[in-house]
Formats: structure tokens, C-alpha cells, sequence
């Protein structure tokens, strides 16, 4: 047990080149609301950002506003993509802490921000690539989402079923795959899962190896991926090829009826 819990994932953020396009296209086709909204109209000149939830899962799409901003480079260098899974916690600076003693690279110090509604501590670092990973600390806080964010009275959406994220696949190029495990493990302090290999996971033509990694509660499952050799390219490698790197593959979503989920899927356009 390390000092500071995880409890699960408190969100997922992508950057996007159009972030209210991506939020109706999740909207209309998966069912999401939209529940919270951040922009020029709220004060923030750098970023616009829509929140989206069905159930438990939490979907954050943001688009730079000024070409000086970073997340240009993000866009530049993977396109539409995951940029951000962040953690819940209890205590995001001693999360912080934590990881940053074991070697983990600080992307932002904790911070404490506040409105009308409470006060959020946020704190992050950085993983594989150019993904990271945000500590959010919200127990004092009883807004929408975090402060900066405005509620969004969303049209009502016909939910599909999706519950929860079951989880989150980040590929890595060849022979990454033990030591990203191995900083899961001592920097946050996940344990070892599951683990496959080429013989396990591959086609005629295609193979890789994979490791799943969790955090405590299992709560948080991560699968890091490799590719193997195979009579062609493995799907990982074409990945990262045209990733540009190491970064989140897909997010894998539980639902309680796969068969209706999928069913309404495809009537929305799926």
C-alpha cells in the first residue's frame, strides 16, 4: 500500500482540433451529455473545453484557442487524441509527492483553485510519451466539475449503456513495454495484473506482447503494450508509426448489455 489511494479514473481528456464538433459527434453517436463547458464566454482565452459524461465515464475535449499554446503541439504531432487520464484521489499533493520522489516528472505542482462551489487541488505528472497524468482532489468541492467550468443544461441523449471505463491501452514502441510497467509499479505503485505475450495474442500475420498493470482497488486496469514479430508489421507498431510515439491506443468502456449497447450503436451511426 503507498501513502496516497487511487480510487479510479476521474476523467479523460483529448485534445481536439474542434472540441464542440467532437462533443456532438459523441453526443449524437455514443450517447454522452454534455454537462460542462469552458471557453472564451467563461473567461478563458487560451482553451475551450466541453465535458461529457455518461454514468461513471467522464470525456474532456479541449481545443487551444492561441497558436503559442502547447497543446498546438499535441494536435501537431497525433491529432485528435488523449493527452490526459487523470486519477481521483484524496490527496492529489501527496500523490504528487509520492511519484515526483520516485522518479516521476512534474508537469504541474499542486495547486489549489477555488470558486463559489469549494476549492479543487490538482497536480500532475508525466507518463509514456506525451501523455500525463492528473491528481484531482475534489472532496471540498460541490460544483459541476472543477472550478473554471460552467454547467451546461445538455439536450437529453438516449443513454447506450456504457457505464464505466474498463480500460485504458497504451502502446509503446519496441522494447518499452517492461520498463513503462516497471515505472507503474514503483512510481505509482500499481501491481502487475495480467500478463501475455506473442504466443498468446496473434494472428497469421500479426503479434504483440502486453502486460496489464492496476492500481490497488483494480479499479484502474492499463494494458501496455509492445509489438512482436510477426510475418507483418504488428498493429502496435503501425501505431506508433503513425501516432508519432508512444500514447493511448483505445479506451475500452463496460456495459451491462452489450448486445443493446452495440444495437443502439448502430442505429446512432456507429
Amino acid at each position: 500500500m503507498s501513502d496516497f489511494q487511487i480510487h479510479g479514473t476521474d476523467y479523460v481528456q483529448f485534445i481536439v482540433g474542434n472540441a464542440k464538433q467532437a462533443a456532438r459527434y459523441y453526443e449524437k453517436l455514443y450517447g454522452f451529455k454534455i454537462v460542462a463547458y469552458q471557453g472564451l464566454e467563461t473567461g478563458n482565452r487560451v482553451a475551450t473545453s466541453y465535458l461529457l459524461q455518461q454514468n461513471k465515464i467522464r470525456l474532456l475535449l479541449t481545443t487551444p484557442l492561441t497558436p503559442e499554446s502547447p497543446l498546438n503541439d499535441h494536435l501537431y504531432r497525433h491529432g485528435d487524441a488523449v493527452k490526459d487520464v487523470a486519477f481521483w484521489v484524496d490527496n492529489a499533493r501527496a500523490a504528487w509527492e509520492y511519484a515526483t520522489q520516485r522518479g516521476a516528472e512534474s508537469v504541474r505542482e499542486p495547486e489549489k483553485i477555488s470558486d463559489d462551489h469549494g476549492s479543487v487541488v490538482l497536480s500532475a505528472i508525466k507518463t509514456y510519451g506525451d501523455t500525463l497524468h492528473t491528481f484531482v482532489e475534489r472532496s471540498n468541492y460541490n460544483g459541476i466539475f472543477i472550478p473554471g467550468f460552467e454547467a451546461v443544461n445538455g439536450k437529453d441523449v438516449q443513454n447506450t449503456g456504457l457505464n464505466f471505463i474498463d480500460h485504458i491501452v497504451g502502446n509503446q514502441p519496441d522494447g518499452q513495454m517492461e520498463p513503462v510497467v516497471n515505472w507503474y509499479q514503483e512510481v505509482l505503485n500499481f501491481h502487475r495484473f495480467w500478463t501475455v505475450d506473442d504466443k498468446d495474442i496473434s494472428t497469421e500475420y500479426s503479434s504483440l506482447r502486453s502486460i496489464v498493470v492496476a492500481n490497488d482497488n483494480e479499479r484502474i486496469k492499463m494494458p501496455i503494450n509492445e509489438p512482436a514479430d510477426g510475418v507483418k508489421k504488428s498493429q502496435i507498431q503501425e501505431f506508433v508509426d503513425y501516432y508519432g510515439g508512444a500514447g493511448v491506443q483505445h479506451i475500452a468502456m463496460a456495459t451491462k448489455d452489450i448486445i443493446t449497447t452495440v444495437r443502439q450503436l448502430r442505429e446512432n451511426g456507429v
